[in-house]
């Protein structure tokens, strides 16, 4: 192996280390699991040190780790729709991490007709979510689930405030069109 590459993986080693606290608190503040918040922040070190040649310093390397951490905590989000399991974020919102469409919106004498169509929403925005081109996809989920500011999201995308808008823009455009067309009314 390249002695300089070693030394630039011990470097950023250390620097990983500095952000290790942030991390945590950062999945753990979207993550109601514990265990599996630890695992998001393990699997981002990971992936950090392996494509760590892939930093190019364009953005703080605090921001870079945590767009990494995003993405693992949204992919666990993911598993955990895919399984059934709405348990482990704080956050309700897209991609599977709110409690059941039932908890979160129906009220509790809409009786089953309203449970039934808050399932049929959820299904179809899931759906709409997922058929998005994958910045676009980035961009809403980063915003909306996430929270981030728009200044963020230019830092973790590389692209323009003005990029950000149009991204986030075109999404929200595709969003409404796809519910209009499975007969959800969209305001």
């Amino acid at each position: 192996m390249d002695t300089n590459r070693t030394e630039q993986g011990a470097l950023l080693a250390t620097q990983l280390g500095e952000h290790l606290d942030y991390l945590r608190r950062f999945a753990r503040s979207r993550m109601r699991d514990e265990d599996l918040a630890e695992e998001a922040v393990q699997e981002t070190l990971l992936a950090a040190l392996e494509s760590g040649d892939r930093f190019g310093g364009r953005a703080k390397l605090r921001t870079w780790l945590t767009g990494i951490l995003l993405h693992k905590i949204h992919d666990e989000f993911r598993r955990g729709a895919r399984e059934g399991q709405h348990r482990h974020s704080r956050d309700e919102s897209v991609e599977g991490n709110a409690p059941p469409p039932e908890e979160s919106i129906a009220s509790p004498d809409g009786g089953p007709d309203h449970a039934l169509h808050c399932r049929q929403l959820r299904a179809a925005i899931d759906r709409a979510v997922a058929a998005l081109p994958p910045r676009q996809k980035e961009a809403f989920l980063l915003k909306e689930v996430s929270g981030l500011e728009t200044e963020q999201l230019q830092s973790l995308l590389g692209v323009s405030t003005g990029n950000v808008w149009v991204l986030l823009h075109r999404a929200r455009t595709h969003l409404q069109a796809a519910l209009s067309r499975e007969g959800f009314s969209v305001a």
